[in-house]
Order: structure tokens, then C-alpha cells, then sequence
């Protein structure tokens, strides 16, 4: 079934279940089961050994950019796989599919193009996959969170003097039109 490029073992650390909705990216290593719905872009590292299957239960709305992918549920929108896809009987894909090696068993659809993008290239070189994100994956920062010398206390905004000009009005707020009734 699995060739060379077979996905690195059948061990999944996240699991969407089926009464869970995700809305927003996830970015992940490792192993992820998608059970559940995800509203969002689905994102592993290209030189990860990172694994996503979705199950016959599952529905992703948003890209996939993972090295190895099992679909037997839905998927509307690209997909990039660097590594291996397999499409099982019950996958349904609305959108592109770009991959290095394929296994689509009867049954599965695709409604869209397949183009064969992730060519295996000299050593171990690869070529890397989009990342559309709707918001990039946030920056360890070194600070520890709950750093008592840390001084980001709020501050209070100074008093405007009698006499003295009033701050300019913020203009991310429209103001508002038309008067108040009396």
C-alpha cells in the first residue's frame, strides 16, 4: 500500500473529535486525526515527518500544506503534499491537489486539478509548500509570562488641563452622523 514514502507510523498526538469545530490555522508537528470541522488553513514544517488524516467524519474548509496526508473525508480547498497523499474511498476534495506521490483508491473525488509539483530532487532537498495563513504562527518570546520583574504595568494616561487643547479624536472610529432626539 505505502511505498518508500510511506508516512512514519500510525501515531496521531492531536485528535479533532467529531463534536469539535476549529475555526482559525493550525500549525502542527507530529500526528494530527481530524475527527471534527476545521474553518481553517492546516500547516505542518515541509522538512517535518508530520502526518494529518482526516477521517470519513471530518471536514477541512481551508488549504492543507502537510507532508503526508490521509483523506477519507472532506476537503474544500488545496492541498499540498511534498511527501505522500492518499485519497481513500469516501475523500472528497474541491480544490487543487499538489503532490510527490499519490494513492487514490475508487471511490475517492477529486474536483480539481492534480499536478505533480513535489518532484524528489538531489539528497534531501525538497522544494518548499505554500503557507497561505490567515494569521502567522506566533513567536516564542523569551520572557517568561508571569515575570515579576518584568515592568509592563498599564500606565495611566495624563489629565488634560483646563485650557489646554483635548487629544485629537481617533479616526480608526467614524464619527457618528445625525443628531440625538429629544
Amino acid at each position: 500500500m505505502f511505498g518508500k514514502n510511506a508516512p512514519p507510523s500510525n501515531h496521531f498526538d492531536t485528535l479533532i473529535s467529531s463534536k469539535a469545530e476549529i475555526v482559525g490555522d493550525i500549525h502542527f508537528s507530529g500526528g494530527l486525526h481530524v475527527d471534527g470541522k476545521v474553518y481553517g488553513n492546516i500547516i505542518a514544517d515541509d522538512d517535518s515527518k508530520a502526518v494529518l488524516r482526516i477521517s470519513d467524519k471530518g471536514v477541512v474548509e481551508g488549504e492543507v500544506s502537510v507532508p503526508h496526508v490521509i483523506v477519507n473525508g472532506g476537503v474544500v480547498g488545496d492541498v499540498h503534499s511534498c511527501e505522500h497523499i492518499e485519497l481513500a474511498a469516501k475523500a472528497a476534495v474541491k480544490g487543487n491537489i499538489f503532490y510527490n506521490t499519490i494513492e487514490m483508491v475508487m471511490g475517492a473525488q477529486v474536483d480539481g486539478r492534480m499536478a505533480h509539483r513535489y518532484k524528489n530532487l538531489k539528497g534531501s532537498e525538497k522544494p518548499k509548500m505554500p503557507k497561505q495563513v490567515t494569521r502567522e504562527k506566533p513567536q516564542p518570546s523569551m520572557a517568561p509570562v508571569n515575570d515579576p520583574k518584568k515592568e509592563d504595568k498599564i500606565q495611566p494616561k495624563p489629565a488634560v488641563a483646563s485650557g489646554a487643547p483635548a487629544p485629537a479624536a481617533d479616526k480608526s472610529v467614524p464619527p457618528v452622523k445625525g443628531g440625538v432626539d429629544k
